[in-house]
């Protein structure tokens, strides 16, 4: 039993002296490998048997297809700036056009209300010119007020029965949906 418990122990420091120890360094084939890619890379992929000349062409092209990429980048923003001009002028014109038709409904509505202003000075000139009729008008006042307090009455009670009527309504078509599911299970 000891002994059993003494490997286990063995075997845990075993483990912990594994994972503390820092990573193992690459080997030398990967380093080799690295390092073959890495001077590739710089030396633009050509290879080392290759002329400096054949390097100088390399660096040409390379340098005169970054400089087409860029003239293409600056066409393309150009243009881009073009669009977002005509887009920006199509705007300010739509702006310009809403901005008249807006006007127009502003002095239309401006006429409207100067001509309700004088109706409305008109029945104030009418209503001062009746005063002497006021008894008379305050007895009609009475009456149209009874009479709307009459239609709202009777309106308020159709709104019950309404109600009532949409209640009872939708208790029929559940009463009706619940038969007909009795039905088509007894159909069955």
């Amino acid at each position: 039993m000891s002994s059993l418990y003494a490997r286990s122990k063995e075997f845990t420091r075993n483990r912990k002296s594994q994972s503390d120890s820092p990573p193992a360094s690459p080997s030398p084939t990967a380093k080799t490998l690295r390092h073959e890619r890495l001077s590739r890379l710089e030396s633009g992929g050509s290879n080392p048997t290759s002329s400096d000349s054949y390097g100088d062409r390399d660096r040409a092209s390379a340098r005169a297809r970054r400089e087409a990429r860029e003239a293409r980048l600056a066409s393309l923003s150009s243009r881009a700036e073009e669009d977002t001009n005509r887009d920006y002028k199509k705007l300010y014109e739509s702006a310009l056009t809403e901005n008249q038709k807006l006007k127009t409904k502003l002095q239309e509505a401006q006429l409207e209300l100067a001509d309700i202003k004088s109706k409305l000075e008109k029945m104030a000139q009418q209503k001062q010119e009746k005063t002497s009729d006021r008894s008379s008008m305050l007895e009609m006042e009475k009456r149209e007020r009874r009479a709307l307090e009459r239609k709202m009455s009777e309106m308020e009670e159709e709104m019950k029965v309404l109600t009532e009527l949409k209640s009872d309504n939708q208790r029929l078509k559940d009463e009706n949906g619940a038969l007909i599911r009795v039905i088509s299970k007894l159909s069955k």
